[in-house]
C-alpha cells in the first residue's frame, strides 16, 4: 500500500491545478444534488421486529386514524379564569372545527359534551385538542404545518387576555439539523493548535481546507439521500462533528512528516510522496479502523442506525480520501512556505507555468542552508522528554493509578439511561418544546408520552363493550394516570386503549409501566381472548433503548476483538494489542461514567449548557464504542510504531519507549487536542440529541489520549521490556503483515541504486534464502541483464521451486536482498508478479501448450521450473521456437526482450530450451540427490 500511495502523493503533487479542481467540481455537483434532492431529516424512529413496531405496521392497514403523525394544541385560561367558560369553550370549539378543514388533518377533537374529561386539566386550567393527521411526519406538507400554526395564533388572539396557546406534538417534536457560533469555536482553537504546531500560517490552514472540503462533500451526500432514506437530524451533526475532527487530524499526520522531511533537506515533491507514503498509510489504516466500527453499527440491527453508521463512516472515507490526494496538491501550492524561512533553500527556482509533467519536477531544488542543524526538527523541548521518564520511572505505580482512577470515573456509568428524545428535548420557545412543558405543568409529565395498548377484536360479538371492560382494568394497573380513550375501530376488528402513565417519556417509572403491561398478556388473552400489544412512540423509543443496550456487548466484543487482530498484525506483538484493547476498555468506561454525572445527575449542567438531564439519547453509547476505537488505533498505531521502531535498531525496551513516545508525542498531543476541540464545541449550543454524544467524545478522547495512550502504554511497555515485543512464530506465520509506516518503501529507497544506479538488470539477488534454503546453505546471489537467461542447477526441487516463486513475488523472501525488474522484493511482490510468469514442468505432457499461454501475456521474467523431468527431444525443440519467436517478436517491435530463467535437475538438459545465441548465465545450488523421472501427465501453469 505504501507503495501504491507514494505514487499517488507524487502524481497529486505534479497534478496539483487538476487534483485542485476535480474536487471542488465535485463539490459543487454535490451541492448541487443535496439542493435539489434534498428532503430534510426525520426523527420517525423505527425498528422491526419489535412488539411496538409489529403493533404499529398492524394499525396502519386496520386502524389508519391513528396511524398517521399527530400533533396537539393545548389552550391555557387566564389566571382565575376556566376553560370550561361559555366563550373560552365556543373560541376552543371553532378553533378545533377550522383545524379538522384543513388538508392532511383527519380529525381535531374538542373534550366538550364528551363523557371522556381527560384532556381537560383537573382543575380546568388548560384544555388539550388532540389533532390527528392522515398522513406520516415525512408526508406533511410544510404549508399544513404552517397552518396548524396559524389556527394557534388565531385562538390566541380569540381568547381572553393572559391566555395561552401553543401547538405542538409529534409533528413538532423534531429540530432542524444545524450549527451555531459555539461550533465554529472548535474550528478556531483547532487553527491555534495547528499554527503552535507548524509554526507556520500557511500549514495550519491546509488541514482546516481540506477538512472543510470534506465535510462539505459528505453533507451534501447525506443531505441528497434524505430524499430515498430516513435520516435523523442527529445524523448529519454525527458527520459533520467526525468528519471534521479526523479530516483535520488525518492531514496534521501528513503535514507533519512533510514539514519533518522539508526541514531535512527533502525536495517538496518527494516528500510530499514519502508523507502520503508513510503517514498517509498509517491514516489509511486508523480510517479503515473507524469505518469498520461505525458499519459495525449494523449489528443491532436497527435501520436508522445503520444509515447513521454508513453516514458516519462516509464522513471519515471521504476526509482519508482528501488527506491522499487533496493534502499532497495543496503541499505543491505551498511548496516550502509550511516551513519556517531558514528552511527553505537559499535561492528558490522559479515555477514553470502549467502543471509539471510526469517526466519533469515542479521545481528545481535550490541549495538548502548548511548552517541548520539536521535534527533541528526533532528536538522536543523539555516538557515530553520529562514526562516519558515521569511515567515509566515506577511503571507498576504508573498502571495501577491510570487504573484505578479510569475504573472510579467509570463507576458512575451504571446510572447510565437510555431514551429516544422527544419534545422535551427541543430548545426552549420552539413551539413543540412550548407545548410540552404546558402539558407536563397542567396535565402531568406522563401526558407527553401515551401508550396505545391494541389487539384485534374481530372474534368478540360486542367490540364496544368488552374495549369499555379492557380500558377500566387497564385503569387500575399501578403506574397508569388515566385512559382517556378505548374504542374498537370503525370495521371492529381492531381496539386501541390510550393510556396516559404516571411517569414522563423517558423516564424509569414509564419503562416499568410497558413491563407491567406486556407482562399482563396471557392474563388479557385468558380473560378477553385478545392478544394485546403495547405500542406508540414511548413504547418504541423504549424498546430501541433495550435493543441498543443489549447490542453493547457484542458490538464491544466485534471491536475488541478487531483491535487485537488489527493491531497484532501491525506490531507482530502479544502485549501491545491485548494492553491497547484494555485500555480502549478503560477509555469507554470512563467516558460513559463522566457523560452519566452530567447528565444523568447534573454535575455541571448549568456551566455546559445541558438541555435535558435524566437520560441520554439511546445510541449514544455504541456510537461512542464505534467512533472512540477508531480514535484510540489511531493514537495507539502513531506511538507504538515509533517505539517499535526505536526497538528494531537498539533492542533497548526501556529507551524504545522512551524514544518512540519524544519522538511522537507532540504529534498525537497536537491532534487529540484539536479532536477534543472539536468535539467539546458541539456540547455548550449543540442539539440535545448530539450533546451527550459530543461531550462523551470529548472527554473519551482526552482520557484515551493522555491518561491511556501517553501515560498507561508507556508504563506498560517498560514493565514487560523485551516481552513486549514477543511474538509466537506459528501467530506470525498466519497473520498478514501491515505495513503502516512505510517500512517497504523505506527499504525501496535504500536499494534505490542497488546494485548500481540506471542499472537495467532483470534480476538483481544476494545472499537470498527461502523457505527451503538448507540452514546451512549460502543464499542466492545473481545478476541477470534483461534479455538475459539465467540456468539456475543443483540443489532439490522444492529448493529450485521456492527460489523461482520468489523471484516472481509468489513466495516469501526470508533474507537477503532481491529486485526482479527493478522491484524490491518482497515489498512488491504484487508488481513482480505482474511482469512475471512461472511454468512448472513437473509434468511433461502438454509442456509447450502451458509455455504458450504464460507467454501470452507478454512477461518480462519467463520462469520455467523443469524440476527433475525428462523431456523429450521433440517437445525441447518446440519450446525452443516459441521462445525464439517470442524473441523475434520483441525485437521487432521494438520491445524489451523478455528474460528468462531455468531451473533443472541432474540430466535434464532443460539448456537446450534456450533459443541460440542467447546470453547464458549458470547458478548453481547444494548439490541434490539423483533425478527420478515423473510420469508423462500434464503441466501446471502457476500465476
Amino acid at each position: 500500500m505504501s507503495a501504491a500511495l507514494y505514487a499517488l502523493g507524487r502524481w497529486a503533487f505534479r497534478m496539483r491545478r487538476r487534483v485542485l479542481v476535480l474536487w471542488l467540481v465535485a463539490l459543487a455537483v454535490l451541492f448541487a444534488g443535496a439542493g435539489l434532492l434534498g428532503q430534510g431529516t426525520d426523527n420517525t424512529y423505527s425498528i422491526p421486529g419489535t412488539e411496538s413496531q409489529e403493533a404499529l405496521d398492524a394499525l396502519a392497514r386496520t386502524f389508519p386514524q391513528v396511524s398517521g403523525s399527530s400533533a396537539q394544541l393545548i389552550a391555557v385560561a387566564p389566571d382565575g379564569g376556566s376553560v370550561t367558560d361559555a366563550g373560552f369553550e365556543a373560541a376552543v370549539t371553532d378553533a378545533a372545527a377550522a383545524i379538522a378543514a384543513l388538508p392532511q388533518v383527519s380529525s381535531a377533537t374538542v373534550p366538550y359534551g364528551s363523557s371522556s374529561t381527560a384532556n381537560i386539566s383537573a382543575d380546568s386550567s388548560a384544555v388539550i385538542v388532540p389533532i390527528q393527521l392522515s398522513v406520516a411526519t415525512t408526508a406533511v406538507l410544510p404549508t399544513t404545518a404552517d397552518a396548524l400554526q396559524a389556527a394557534g395564533v388565531a385562538l390566541q388572539a380569540a381568547l381572553p387576555p393572559g391566555s395561552e396557546v401553543a401547538v405542538g406534538g409529534q409533528l413538532f417534536a423534531q429540530s432542524p439539523a444545524g450549527i451555531s457560533i459555539t461550533e465554529l469555536l472548535g474550528i478556531a482553537v483547532a487553527f491555534v493548535v495547528l499554527f503552535l504546531t507548524f509554526g507556520s500560517l500557511v500549514a495550519a490552514g491546509l488541514p482546516l481546507i481540506t477538512a472543510l472540503l470534506g465535510v462539505g462533500a459528505s453533507l451534501a451526500i447525506v443531505l441528497a439521500a434524505t430524499s430515498v432514506l430516513t435520516i435523523t437530524s442527529t445524523t448529519p451533526l454525527l458527520a459533520l462533528m467526525l468528519g471534521l475532527a479526523v479530516g483535520i487530524d488525518y492531514a496534521l499526520f501528513i503535514i507533519s512528516r512533510h514539514q519533518d522531511q522539508l526541514r531535512h533537506g527533502l525536495e517538496p515533491e518527494e516528500s510530499a510522496a514519502r508523507a502520503v507514503a508513510t503517514s498517509g498509510s498509517a491514516v489509511v489504516f486508523a480510517a479503515i479502523t473507524v469505518i469498520i466500527a461505525l458499519l459495525g453499527l449494523a449489528v443491532a440491527g436497527i435501520p436508522f442506525l445503520s444509515i447513521m453508521g454508513v453516514a458516519a463512516a462516509l464522513a471519515v472515507a471521504i476526509a482519508v480520501l482528501i488527506s491522499v490526494t487533496l493534502t499532497p496538491a495543496l503541499l505543491g501550492f505551498a511548496r516550502w512556505r509550511v516551513v519556517a524561512k531558514r528552511y527553505r533553500p537559499a535561492v528558490a527556482a522559479p515555477e514553470a507555468p502549467g502543471e509539471a509533467t510526469a517526466d519533469a519536477p515542479a521545481d528545481v531544488p535550490a541549495e538548502v542552508p548548511t548552517d541548520v542543524p539536521a535534527d533541528a526538527a526533532e528536538r522536543p523541548g523539555r516538557f515530553f522528554p520529562a514526562w516519558a521518564r515521569a511515567v515509566t520511572r515506577w511503571p507498576l505505580v504508573t498502571v495501577v493509578a491510570v487504573v484505578v482512577l479510569l475504573g472510579l470515573a467509570a463507576v458512575p456509568a451504571l446510572s447510565l439511561r437510555l431514551a429516544l428524545p422527544d419534545a422535551g428535548s427541543l430548545d426552549e420557545g420552539t413551539p413543540g418544546r412550548v407545548t410540552y412543558d404546558l402539558v407536563a405543568e397542567h396535565f402531568g409529565p406522563g401526558f407527553n408520552g401515551p401508550l396505545i395498548v391494541t389487539g384485534s377484536v374481530i372474534q368478540s360479538t360486542d367490540p364496544v363493550g368488552l374495549m369499555d371492560n379492557l380500558g377500566a382494568e387497564i385503569a387500575a394497573v399501578p403506574g397508569v394516570a388515566s385512559v382517556p380513550l378505548s374504542t374498537p375501530n370503525e370495521a371492529g376488528d381492531t381496539g386501541i386503549v390510550q393510556v396516559i402513565p404516571d411517569g414522563a417519556p423517558d423516564s424509569e417509572a414509564t419503562a416499568e409501566l410497558v413491563a407491567t403491561l406486556r407482562s399482563m398478556h396471557a392474563q388479557f388473552e385468558q380473560e378477553y381472548g385478545v392478544s394485546l400489544s403495547v405500542t406508540g412512540y414511548t413504547a418504541a423509543g423504549i424498546d430501541i433503548s433495550a435493543r441498543l443496550a443489549g447490542a453493547l456487548l457484542p458490538f464491544g466484543l466485534l471491536v475488541v476483538g478487531l483491535s487485537l487482530v488489527l493491531l497484532a498484525m501491525v506490531f507482530r506483538s502479544i502485549v501491545v494489542p491485548v494492553t491497547a484493547a484494555l485500555g480502549y476498555a478503560l477509555s469507554i468506561g470512563a467516558a460513559f461514567g463522566l457523560t452519566a454525572l452530567v447528565f444523568i445527575d447534573g454535575f455541571l449542567a448549568e456551566p455546559l449548557n445541558v438541555a435535558g438531564l435524566g437520560s441520554v439519547i439511546s445510541f449514544m453509547p455504541i456510537i461512542v464504542m464505534g467512533v472512540l476505537f477508531g480514535l484510540a488505533m489511531d493514537y495507539e498505531v502513531f506511538l507504538v510504531s515509533r517505539m517499535r521502531e526505536e526497538y528494531v535498531q537498539s533492542h533497548d525496551p526501556g529507551g524504545a519507549v522512551h524514544g518512540g513516545f519524544v519522538a511522537s508525542a507532540r504529534v498525537v498531543t497536537a491532534a487529540a487536542i484539536i479532536m477534543f476541540a472539536v468535539f467539546a464545541a458541539f456540547v455548550p449550543e449543540g442539539e440535545a440529541n448530539i450533546q451527550p454524544i459530543a461531550f462523551g467524545l470529548a472527554v473519551g478522547v482526552a482520557i484515551d489520549a493522555f491518561l491511556v495512550r501517553m501515560t498507561l502504554i508507556p508504563a506498560v511497555l517498560v514493565l514487560f521490556g523485551h516481552r513486549a515485543w514477543w511474538f509466537p512464530a506459528w501467530l506470525d506465520r498466519a497473520l498478514p503483515s501491515f505495513d503502516i509506516e512505510g517500512e517497504g518503501l523505506a527499504a525501496e529507497f535504500a536499494l534505490a541504486d542497488w546494485p548500481a544506479p540506471g542499472d537495467r538488470l532483470a534480476i538483481a539477488a544476494e545472499g537470498v534464502r527461502t523457505a527451503e534454503t538448507p540452514p546451512a546453505g549460502t543464499g542466492f546471489d545473481a545478476r541477470l541483464a534483461a534479455g538475459g537467461a539465467l540456468l539456475v542447477e543443483g540443489g532439490t526441487p522444492a529448493e529450485r521451486s521456492a527460489l523461482l516463486l520468489a523471484l516472481g513475488g509468489r513466495a516469501p523472501v526470508l533474507a537477503g536482498r532481491l529486485k526482479v525488474c527493478g522491484f524490491v522484493q518482497p515489498t512488491r511482490a504484487a508488481a513482480a508478479r505482474a511482469c512475471t510468469a512461472y511454468v512448472r514442468l513437473d509434468r511433461s505432457a502438454d509442456a509447450v501448450d502451458v509455455i504458450r499461454d504464460a507467454l501470452h501475456g507478454d512477461p518480462a521474467l519467463v520462469m520455467i521450473d523443469v524440476a527433475d523431468t525428462l523431456l523429450a527431444a521433440a517437445t525441447r525443440e518446440q519450446i525452443r521456437q516459441l521462445l525464439t519467436e517470442r524473441l523475434w517478436g520483441a525485437a521487432r517491435h521494438g520491445r524489451p526482450l523478455p528474460s528468462i530463467v531455468l531451473a533443472e535437475g541432474a540430466g535434464t538438459r532443460a539448456g537446450l530450451m534456450l533459443p541460440e545465441g542467447t546470453a547464458l548465465q549458470v547458478a548453481r545450488l547444494a548439490a541434490a540427490p539423483p533425478a527420478v523421472p515423473s510420469p508423462p501427465t500434464a503441466p501446471e501453469l502457476v500465476g
